[in-house]
């Protein structure tokens, strides 16, 4: 008999192969390396398994995914393991890491403040960052997790962003919570811009991003492919000398 914690686990899978189905990532009946058969050549080692993949997404099939198959898929598609395997965090998110001292718990901000170095370079492993590199702190009409906070460098985003404020982004789960001419922070291969987003569709699916600096005398628009390395994240609140 199948334990609970495994279908759990197949739920999840569910959940974040529809997430990359609605990113594009996956296309279930695409011939040019995004098909089904092409996660089962990942996943289970095989192209032709792709009708136990299906099963895996069918709730009414017996069949479910196992833990050393779901590991795979997060390493083949940057899915957060800890959320795949134990439904912490987010499936793609920035999850942050844990204090070691919390012994007070109101003690313990929500915001992780970090630099944009290692925040751009970051996994999503709670081991990504630097102790040295990061703090915590809270904001009032700021709660929950998944809070991150760096300095601006550079006078793109001038005159909504200065240089040095400080920005406070929340992660975007879903593509298609993107909004237009919103400011983002997006996180691509290891570079990190802020800038107002526009989205950029083919065949339904948001395929790109045009960047957008509000400093647009200096700084021209560009375009940046979205793949399973693209994160977005909301800026909600920003913080500026007098």
């Amino acid at each position: 008999m199948i334990g609970e914690d495994r279908l759990e686990l197949n739920d999840r899978f569910i959940k974040v192969f529809q997430l990359l189905e609605d990113r594009g990532t996956i296309v279930k009946n695409d011939r040019n390396g995004k098909g089904i058969g092409d996660v089962a050549e990942k996943v289970l080692g095989n192209k032709g398994y792709g009708h136990i993949i299906r099963a895996f997404l069918t709730n009414v099939d017996k069949r479910v995914i196992s833990y050393s198959q779901a590991r795979k898929f997060c390493r083949e598609y940057g899915i957060n393991e800890d959320f795949m395997l134990d439904g912490a965090g987010t499936p793609f998110g920035f999850d942050l890491p844990k204090r070691s001292n919390d012994a007070n718990p109101f003690s313990r901000g929500n915001i992780l403040f970090t630099t944009v170095e290692a925040f751009a370079g970051s996994a999503v492993d709670t081991g990504s960052f630097a102790t040295e590199d990061s703090s915590w702190f809270s904001l009032p009409g700021l709660q929950g997790g998944g809070l991150v906070a760096f300095q601006i460098n550079g006078n793109s985003m001038e005159p909504v962003i200065l240089d040095n404020d400080i920005v406070v982004c929340r992660e975007v789960e879903r593509m298609d919570n993107l909004k237009d001419n919103e400011v983002y922070a997006i996180k691509n291969n290891g570079s990190l811009w802020v800038k107002h987003v526009q989205r950029i569709h083919h065949g339904g699916r948001i395929t790109h991003l045009k960047l957008i600096s509000a400093n647009h005398l200096e700084y021209d628009p560009f375009v940046e492919e979205v793949n399973i390395h693209t994160r977005l994240y909301k800026v909600v609140r920003k913080i500026s000398d007098f």
